[in-house]
């Protein structure tokens, strides 16, 4: 296995964007991605990142001129300091992953996961990640790329703010005045 390929523990995944591509901004290229949130106490795979981080920065050098760039953009950040307003991300690190080509999504059992409800933000399982380096537009840094999903079990699901269904019409006290 490369040096720059990471099996995560158990993480929790948030803007799941794994079954359609999608793009952050208006004439971005559609990429399939994933922000994957690990648990600050889950000291292995954390460990595991950030050894795949200093190998990415070391096959990097080549596109660097030959040396690692003082200032490097990194994908591991932390949730408490970059995302305290929302508690999904309070007492994690988390980084997001992309990739042009749809990630494969199964369950516990390996059984491929095709049902868009199936697999969510919200859900906890492992993903396959690599690192690389890349230099685009006087941007340097490690990016992650999105090879593959296992849901391992349920979560409450992160939404973007919005009411289900049924918090919207589950009450009856809004029927006919």
């Amino acid at each position: 296995m490369s040096s720059t390929k990471v099996i995560t523990g158990k993480v929790r995944f948030s803007y799941a964007h794994v079954f359609e591509p999608n793009a952050i901004q208006e004439g971005q290229k559609e990429k399939y991605s994933v922000s994957i949130l690990i648990p600050k106490t889950d000291k292995a795979t954390i460990a595991k990142v950030e050894k795949a981080i200093e190998a990415a920065k070391q096959e990097g050098k080549g596109k660097w001129n030959g040396k690692i760039p003082v200032v490097l953009k990194l994908p591991l950040r932390d949730g408490d300091a970059e995302r305290p307003d929302d508690e999904a991300y309070e007492g994690c690190m988390f980084l997001n992953a992309n990739s042009v080509r749809k990630p494969a999504i199964v369950d516990a059992d390996l059984e491929p996961i095709m049902d868009k409800d199936e697999f969510y933000s919200g859900c906890y399982g492992r993903a396959a990640i690599n690192f690389y380096g890349y230099s685009s537009s006087g941007n340097k840094g490690v990016a992650v790329g999105l090879n593959n999903l296992q849901k391992l079990e349920d979560g409450e699901r992160l939404s973007g703010g919005g009411s289900t269904a049924a918090e919207d019409f589950g009450s009856d006290d809004d029927l006919l005045g």
